[in-house]
Order: C-alpha cells, then structure tokens, then sequence
C-alpha cells in the first residue's frame, strides 16, 4: 500500500517537534498575557523570548530520534548536531543581533528627537538567554518522552 503526503502527520518524527514548538509558543503567550493582561496572538510566531521555541522543537526531534531510533545511531548524531548548533546559535549569534537592534533603535530615538528620520524599528527580540535556551530543551524533551510513552505512536 502505498503511503500518502497526509501520512507526514501521523509521524511522531514530525509531530513531536512540531508539538513541542507549539507548547513553547503556548507558554510564552500564557507568561505574556500573565505580565500584561493581554492576549497577543503573535507570540504564537515569534522569535525569542521564553522559553526557546526552536530549542523546544530541535531538543523534541533529537529525543523522539534516540528513543525510537536509538542513541548510538547515526541519524541521532545528526539530530542532536543540528540540535546543539540551532541552542548555540539562538544563545549567541541571534542574541547579539537582537542587543545590536536595541542598540540602534535607540540610535533611532535619538536622532529622530532631533532630525527628521523614520521611525521604522528593527526586531529587537530576536535570541535567547542560556536559560530560555535550556527552558526550551526541557520542554522538547518532556514533549518526546510523553509522544514516546503513547502506544499510537511506537515505531
């Protein structure tokens, strides 16, 4: 028999990071409207904040690959690099770029205070802190373990 395009969605291989990204958002739009009393549906897309959506989904991946799969295999070595490089890069690169954003926002500020400039402002929440980062790895790890411990979803 063969499989269908709509059979992508039964795999815990996609479900479990796509799961795990889903929480991440859910949880940083429930920590928002706790702050501000507000619900702003854009957290469900947005990049940075806490915890790490793309550390929740590439942690989730790699688990749900080691436990049904096996640790020792080779697609899990690649899930796990892929893994460490996408935590690594939203704990660095993408950190200094949204510090560097505020920075020139600020910039922005000043100077349009005094010149006529534009008020366009550059996407300032753009990385993680180290413990967004690790709040997001936790959160797509318990995401796998619980896909894992479901009988619909053994390999």
């Amino acid at each position: 028999m063969k499989d269908s395009f709509l059979d992508i969605f039964k795999s815990v291989y996609v479900l479990t990071p796509f799961c795990a990204w889903m929480l991440a958002q859910l949880i940083k739009m429930l920590l928002s409207f706790m702050k501000t009393k507000k619900v702003d549906i854009a957290y469900l897309m947005s990049t940075g904040g806490m915890p790490s959506a793309h550390s929740a989904l590439v942690s989730g991946l790699a688990t749900i690959v080691g436990i049904n799969i096996g640790f020792g295999t080779p697609v899990f070595a690649v899930a796990l690099g892929f893994a460490l490089i996408t935590m690594f890069d939203a704990s660095t690169v993408r950190r200094a770029a949204g510090t560097q954003a505020r920075l020139l926002n600020e910039i922005v500020d000043e100077l349009f205070k005094e010149h006529r400039l534009s008020e366009t402002k550059l996407a300032e929440l753009l990385g993680h802190t180290r413990f967004e980062v690790f709040m997001g790895m936790t959160t797509g790890i318990l995401v796998a373990l619980l896909f894992s411990s479901f009988p619909y979803f053994a390999v």
